[in-house]
C-alpha cells in the first residue's frame, strides 16, 4: 500500500499544470513539515527539510536558519508524502491535512496538495517566502546541530519504505548502512632512466586493484537534540597518511560521536584531525582520484582525540580545536605516555560572498603541535596508489615538531579554485632542524554546471552534485580538474644516506558521476623528482570505478 501510495504521489506531481509561481533554484529550506510515524498512534513529528541544487541534503527535527537557503517556506504544518532519499533529487508533495485521517486527500490529491516538487523541480507552491525569522525562531536556530560537519541523517528517512535493507529506526537509535568499493587500474606510459635508478622500474606496478573496501554506519541517538554516531572499517585504506601502514587487514577508520553542546559541538573517537580541508573533505568527492603529497606526507588520516568547534560572525568565522593520541589504535604501544599527543586547530573564514552566494572566497589557516614521541618518517607516492615511494626518508628521533597549514578557495557557480600550503618544523637531536614544505593548487571546472555546496559549520566543500542523473534521462555531472604539486623533502636525511627528494607533479583529471552511487574517474600525472643528484621524469594514468553500496 505504501509503495503504492508513492507511485501514486509521483504520477500526481508528473501531471501538475505549472502555476503563476517561478522556479526556485539554489538552496531550498521547507520548516514545519509534519512527518508519519510508522506507528499510527504516534504523534507526527515536525521536521524542516533542506533541498541544495534540487537534491535533499538533509531532514532535521532541529531549527535550520534562514540563512542555510537561498529561500524559505513554511509548510504550517502539512503532512509530507513520497519518498526521502538523502542526496537524491528531491519528488514528493506535502498535504494540507493528516491522510490518516483524511484518506479523501489520497483521492483527490491535485485539490489538497499544498506544495510538490518532481526531480528538485517545485511543480505546485502556493507559500509566501519567509524574510525575517521571529526572536524565538532564531534562538532555536542557533542551538540546532552544531557538529564540524552535518549529520548524515537527523531522523528516519525512506519512513514509507520498510523493506530497505540497510535501514533500522527505534525510539532511540537510528541509523542506515553503508559502503562503497573502488577499483582501479594502473598504466604507466614512461619512465627515464635517471627515474628507474631512483625509483626501480615502474612496469612491476602496473595492473588493477581493489583501491577500497569500505563499510559500515551512520545514525543518530534520537536525544531531543540527537547525537550522531559514525562507524566505518576499511580494507585496502581510501586515506594514507605518514601514521598509517598498508596492508590487507581490517582497519577501523571512524568511530566517532557527535554531541551538540550549548552553541557548540563536541567530537569524542576516531577521527579526522580538524587541519587542512582537502583532509577533512571525503577523498572520493575530491577533483582528483589522490590528495597531493605534501597532505599525505605531513598530515595524519585519522586519529584517537576530542574535537571541541563552533561559528562566529553569521558563522562566516568557524573555528575547531582538539587533542589526539593513538594509544587505542592497533598495534600502538599500550600506554598513554608512549605515544604522540598533538594539539591540532583550524580556523576558516568567508570575507567575501556574492548576494546569490553563487561566488565565494574562503580562507583558512592550521596548526599542529606533536611531542613526537614516535620519532618520524616522512614517504609520500606519486599520487598514484601503485607506486613505489618517490619521496623516502630514514626513520629520526624527534624532540617536538609544528606543522603550519594555509588554504584559499575561490568558487564561482562550477569553476573551484583551492590551494593549500603545509610547512612542517621537526626538531631532531641528529639532524637538527628539518623543515619538508609542500604545496598545490588545484583548479576544477563542472561542465554540466553544477556547484558545490559550501558547508559554513566546517569550512569545506562538499560533493558534486548532480542535477541530472542517467536515472532521470541525464548525462549525470563531469567535471574536469587540473593540479600542480610540490612536495619538497630535501633537507630530510634518506636510507640510502642521500636526501629524501623534491617532487613536483602535474595533474589532469576526469571525474564522471552517472548517479549518486557509480563513479567513473580517469587521472594522468608528469612526475619530476629530483634526489640524491638525479632528475628523472615518468608519467601516468589511473583508471577508478567507484560503486556506492547504499
Amino acid at each position: 500500500m505504501r509503495r503504492l501510495l508513492s507511485s501514486l504521489t509521483l504520477l500526481f506531481i508528473c501531471f501538475l499544470p505549472w502555476g503563476t509561481f517561478a522556479q526556485q533554484q539554489g538552496t531550498i529550506l521547507l520548516r514545519n513539515v509534519s512527518l508519519l510515524e510508522r506507528d499510527s498512534s504516534a504523534e507526527p513529528s515536525l521536521v524542516n527539510i533542506l533541498i541544495e541544487g534540487g537534491n535533499l541534503a538533509l531532514v532535521s527535527k532541529d531549527l535550520i536558519a534562514l540563512d542555510e537557503a537561498d529561500v524559505t517556506f513554511d509548510a504550517a504544518e502539512g503532512f509530507i508524502l513520497g519518498r526521502l532519499d538523502l542526496g537524491e533529487p528531491a519528488s514528493f508533495l506535502i498535504l494540507g491535512g493528516n491522510p490518516r485521517m483524511f484518506p479523501e486527500m489520497l483521492l483527490d490529491t491535485k485539490q489538497y496538495a499544498t506544495f510538490a516538487i518532481l526531480n528538485g523541480e517545485i511543480r505546485k507552491n502556493p507559500f509566501e517566502a519567509i524574510q525575517e525569522e521571529t526572536p524565538d525562531e532564531k534562538a532555536r536556530a542557533e542551538k540546532g546541530w552544531l557538529a564540524y560537519t552535518p549529520p548524515p541523517l537527523a531522523v528516519p528517512l525512506d519512513y514509507q519504505d520498510t523493506s530497505k535493507w540497510n535501514r533500522f529506526d527505534s525510539r532511540w537509535i537510528s541509523g542506515i548502512g553503508a559502503g562503497a568499493v573502488v577499483l582501479d587500474r594502473q598504466y604507466w606510459l614512461d619512465q627515464s632512466a635517471a627515474n628507474r635508478d631512483l625509483v626501480g622500474d615502474l612496469d612491476e606496478f602496473e595492473g588493477g586493484e581493489i583501491r577500497g573496501l569500505r563499510f559500515g554506519g551512520v545514525g543518530t541517538l534520537n536525544f531531543e537534540r540527537p547525537w550522531v554516531w559514525t562507524l566505518f572499517g576499511a580494507t585496502h585504506a581510501f586515506d594514507k597518511g605518514f601514521d598509517t601502514d598498508e596492508n590487507d587487514d581490517v582497519t577501523l577508520f571512524d568511530l566517532r560521536l557527535d554531541i551538540p553542546v550549548w552553541d557548540s559541538s563536541f567530537s569524542i573517537g576516531k577521527q579526522k584531525e580538524p587541519i587542512s580541508m582537502e583532509r577533512l573533505m571525503s577523498m572520493v568527492y575530491l577533483p582528483m582520484q589522490e590528495r597531493s603529497a605534501v597532505a599525505d606526507s605531513l598530515l595524519p588520516s585519522r586519529n584517537v582525540g576530542v574535537v571541541m568547534a563552533g561559528n562566529m560572525f553569521d558563522e562566516r568565522i568557524s573555528l575547531a580545536g582538539g587533542v589526539f593520541n593513538d594509544w587505542l589504535d592497533k598495534d600502538q604501544p599500550g600506554s598513554l605516555s608512549a605515544n604522540s599527543t598533538q594539539l591540532v586547530g583550524r580556523a576558516t573564514w568567508v570575507p567575501w560572498m556574492s548576494e546569490n552566494e553563487s561566488t565565494l572566497l574562503h580562507l583558512g589557516a592550521g596548526l599542529r603541535h606533536s611531542n613526537g614521541r614516535e620519532g618520524g618518517l616522512i614517504t609520500s607516492e606519486p599520487e598514484f596508489n601503485q607506486a613505489p615511494e618517490y619521496i623516502e626518508s630514514s626513520f629520526f628521533d624527534v624532540d617536538s615538531y609544528d606543522s603550519y597549514q594555509a588554504e584559499a578557495s575561490l568558487r564561482s557557480g562550477p569553476f573551484w579554485l583551492h590551494g593549500e600550503y603545509i610547512r612542517s618544523v621537526w626538531d631532531t637531536p641528529e639532524y637538527g632542524t628539518l623543515k619538508p614544505t609542500g604545496y598545490h593548487l588545484t583548479a576544477s571546472w563542472i561542465t554540466t554546471g553544477e556547484v558545490r555546496a559550501y558547508n559554513r559549520k566546517s569550512g569545506i566543500f562538499g560533493r558534486m552534485p548532480i542535477s541530472r542523473t542517467v536515472n532521470q534521462n541525464g548525462w549525470g555531472a563531469l567535471e574536469v580538474s587540473t593540479r600542480y604539486s610540490r612536495m619538497d623533502a630535501s633537507d630530510v636525511p634518506a636510507i640510502t644516506g642521500g636526501d629524501a627528494g623534491d617532487m613536483a607533479i602535474w595533474s589532469l583529471g576526469l571525474n564522471w558521476w552517472l548517479n549518486h552511487y557509480f563513479h567513473v574517474g580517469f587521472n594522468y600525472r608528469y612526475i619530476e623528482l629530483d634526489k640524491d643528484g638525479l632528475q628523472g621524469t615518468s608519467q601516468g594514468f589511473n583508471t577508478r570505478v567507484l560503486l556506492v553500496l547504499e
